[in-house]
């Protein structure tokens, strides 16, 4: 498992966010009809054995394999789509998603993407919350992605990308489009955290496309399938780029993006905001962050601690070095807090 304290071979990939630099409400309405069809007849609390579909993925495609050995926290990259959630769950999630409250306070656009809500909250949210803070799921998260993992924090739980199908796509090429198909539908880029996990919400029974597309470190494309209702897609997106295509037919493609970072404090954590500042309450996102930061801080501290009483009682010498090490990582750590930190 990579150590925080550890010397890093590579250095993590640069973000470059939306050029959106503030919280911008999206100019195109949403449909109300989004909202007449996910009202639902009885909330529900969240169930694991009533809700919880997992299957294993198919594939599951290591940093190896795309040329990555050895970047990153985990030794797995990307999964084909698997099975997660049942369609009474999907309904439960669209019924918090398309409410009056979440279309007033919750919707952001930027130039990457056109319609977004994010930033529900548990209290609007608290199916969806549930969902992403239960032991069940985390565990399956965890498992596809190879190591250890949780939600970044709150505000980064279920990020809604919607795309409202209009009939009409333009066969372009151009910087955001490199494949020159006129079928990229979010620009290339790679995410400010180290997984994240795309759950589909939509009936993609007649879509055609809508695969993940993934530049490899020879620079070759990999597509990965576009998901299934239901089913969810795991990618350590902070140190791979790609961008998703534009699925063709079908009357919507709303997916929920929730993101995912190291579970141990010990493991090295390069979450950035750049991608994220732009289209968020700041004040929501700046407290959520500067929090777990601490805490990791903190737990780094007093494992260091524990370890310096424990070489003091075995009479063992000082490590000048490694001390100097550990001093000198949460230095760059909270630099990089420094950064991020921003008006």
């Amino acid at each position: 498992m990579p150590s925080a304290t550890s010397v890093q071979s590579f250095t993590p990939p640069k973000v470059v966010g939306p050029a959106t630099k503030k919280a911008t409400r999206p100019t195109n309405i949403l449909p109300r009809s989004l909202i007449d069809d996910a009202k639902v007849e009885t909330k529900e609390a969240f169930n694991p054995e009533k809700h919880l579909n997992y299957e294993p993925p198919s594939k599951i495609y290591t940093m190896k394999e795309l040329g990555f050995e050895g970047h990153g926290i985990s030794p797995n990259a990307v999964s084909e789509p698997f099975p997660l959630f049942t369609q009474d769950a999907i309904k439960q999630m669209r019924s918090e998603i398309f409410t009056e409250e979440a279309y007033e306070h919750c919707q952001y656009a930027s130039t990457f993407n056109k319609n977004m809500i994010r930033g529900l909250g548990p209290a609007r949210a608290p199916f969806i919350y549930d969902v992403w803070h239960s032991p069940e799921v985390i565990a399956k998260v965890s498992e596809v992605a190879g190591i250890e993992v949780v939600p970044s924090f709150d505000f980064e739980i279920a990020n809604i990308n919607i795309s409202i199908n209009n009939g009409k796509v333009e066969a372009t090429q151009s910087d955001l489009d490199p494949l020159g198909d006129g079928l990229s539908t979010v620009a290339w880029h790679y995410d400010s955290f180290p997984f994240v996990c795309v759950t589909m919400l939509s009936d993609c029974t007649d879509m055609v496309g809508g695969e993940t597309a993934l530049r490899t470190a020879s620079g070759e494309i990999k597509k990965v399938r576009g998901p299934a209702m239901g089913t969810a897609v795991i990618l350590q997106g902070r140190y791979i780029e790609h961008q998703a295509l534009k699925a063709l037919g079908g009357r919507e493609r709303i997916s929920m993006v929730t993101c995912f970072r190291p579970k141990s404090p010990l493991v090295k954590d390069e979450t950035v905001l750049v991608g994220v500042r732009g289209i968020s309450n700041r004040s929501e996102l700046y407290t959520q962050y500067t929090d777990y930061r601490l805490e990791i801080l903190e737990e780094r501290i007093r494992d260091q601690l524990k370890k310096e009483r424990r070489r003091e009682l075995s009479k063992k010498p000082f490590e000048l070095d490694q001390v100097r090490n550990f001093l000198t990582e949460q230095k760059i750590f909270i630099e990089s807090m420094l950064e991020e930190l921003i008006e």
